[in-house]
């Protein structure tokens, strides 16, 4: 590498540099290497909440989906008004309620689960926060979690890509 010539040869090689840097960064985001995760994402516990969570299929999972399927369903334009006001009412009097508990109680449950668990796993580590952690990464659409997940429902090692 050569000295710059003047201050903006020299502010040019800068921002080359920290575009290479955020490049390598991202890349080390995405597969997952602990230094370039965020504070919020490092550590052993953290790591082993993000696999317990990424091993099961969880009903809050699939939270957000219903949801699009409920605007959808409230949208469609049914000629006959009697069965498009039983169908409202059968969603929002019976399915949003059911979801509702279902997600509360899942998510309960895998706080409850995953700080459990890691308390017994990592007895001299911190588990503060890893139960809220654990259930808001079961909220998540499984192909939108970051970092993203290293193991497949069932807990088998997720294959690399060719």
């Amino acid at each position: 590498m050569t000295a710059p010539k003047d201050r903006k040869e020299a502010y040019r090689q800068l921002r080359e540099r920290q575009a290479k840097e955020r490049v390598r960064a991202r890349e080390g985001m995405m597969r997952g290497e602990e230094r370039y995760l965020p504070a919020r994402d490092q550590g052993p516990v953290r790591k082993f909440a993000r696999d317990w969570v990424d091993s099961r299929r969880l009903v809050s999972q699939y939270f957000l989906p219903f949801m699009v399927v409920v605007l959808l369903i409230t949208w469609i334009p049914f000629p006959d008004q009697d069965f498009r006001t039983a169908v409202n009412i059968a969603v929002v009097t019976i399915g949003w309620p059911i979801m509702m508990v279902g997600v509360v109680l899942a998510s309960v449950w895998v706080a409850w689960r995953v700080k459990k668990l890691a308390a017994e796993k990592f007895p001299g580590e911190n588990v503060r926060g890893v139960g809220f952690y654990a259930a808001m990464r079961g909220l998540q659409i499984r192909k939108l979690r970051f970092p993203p997940p290293t193991v497949l429902p069932g807990g088998k090692p997720v294959p690399p890509k060719k």
